[in-house]
């Protein structure tokens, strides 16, 4: 099958990887099995999976995603097995990396409402996502994942490490000591989205909205919460109120989810400096020194 993708993940993954050199075939053999009508791939797309729109044999509308196996498909596809469209995308099928789901509206997320409108259904939208985990699953800790993400925090913070100055590495300790406190007591273990945001909420039929993209893992309802108190981090950086507003922002989801203050503020703190050096290592400098403001505020 013969397509050209997005230059956004060709950008993210490197062209000459070998995945991306296997991707037509993979897409073949996916709308072979399913006897799928493939209509068009979505641009820009995301940076880890192609998504296409596709039709299935009696012409319903599906949407057909292949990711790689650094994004970890099994795990997303066992994630919204369990969920089985509540508060998710249904998942209709899945095989080799390649998930089969139900067609969203993907042009109309959440970020299309204005923001207080926006944060109200995406608290909705998240609280339905909060259950106890599948017996038997394979999902990561939240300990796990941000121990990983600890380690790379801490090589960003050494002196020539490129990734900036003196405040940098302050905000790194604050960050890491922040993450050291939050995981030596975690007072519950329920299946979160992992990557939960406006962006990941979109438009649907079957109910108005419906998270699909999670980056499955098992821990704290803040940690969920913490990467939507960042959303639209753009407008906050150009409002004069901007560090109050965030600041709000963290108080008023955690009264709407009855999520301790003090621990989203942390985890947003966390979650803020782990993305910001993560951008600013992988050339995305506007974007790390974005969050990396944003974190200060905290």
């Amino acid at each position: 099958m013969a397509f050209e993708a997005p230059q956004r993940l060709v950008r993210a993954l490197g062209e000459s990887d070998v995945w991306l050199g296997q991707l037509p075939k993979t897409v073949q053999e996916a709308a072979d099995r399913w006897e799928l009508d493939v209509e068009r791939v979505m641009a820009p797309g995301g940076r880890s999976s192609l998504v296409l729109l596709v039709r299935q044999p009696d012409g319903t509308a599906a949407t057909l995603k292949v990711a790689p196996p650094s994004a970890s498909p099994p795990l997303e596809q066992a994630a919204l097995a369990h969920w089985d469209g509540f508060g998710a995308v249904r998942l209709l099928g899945a095989a080799d990396g390649a998930l089969l789901l139900e067609r969203l509206h993907p042009e109309v997320s959440l970020r299309s409402l204005p923001e207080a409108k926006a944060l109200l259904e995406a608290a909705g939208a998240v609280r339905r996502l909060w259950v106890e985990p599948p017996a038997g699953h394979d999902f990561e800790t939240v300990a796990e994942r941000t121990a990983r993400q600890a380690e790379a925090m801490r090589g960003s913070a050494e002196p020539g490490s490129g990734s900036g100055s003196g405040s940098t590495a302050g905000l790194v300790s604050a960050a890491l000591a922040a993450r050291d406190e939050l995981t030596a007591l975690s007072p519950e273990l329920l299946l979160l989205h992992g990557n939960f945001r406006q962006g990941k909420v979109l438009a649907a039929d079957r109910t108005p909205w419906l998270a699909v993209g999670p980056e499955p893992l098992v821990g704290e309802r803040a940690y969920d919460l913490a990467r939507l108190v960042r959303d639209r981090v753009e407008d906050l950086i150009a409002s004069a109120a901007g560090a109050s507003a965030a600041r709000r922002r963290v108080n008023r989801l955690a009264d709407s989810l009855e999520v301790d203050a003090d621990r989203l503020r942390g985890w947003t703190l966390f979650r803020a400096v782990e993305s910001g050096t993560r951008a600013i290592a992988a050339g995305r400098r506007q974007e790390g020194e974005l969050a990396l403001e944003f974190a200060g505020w905290l």
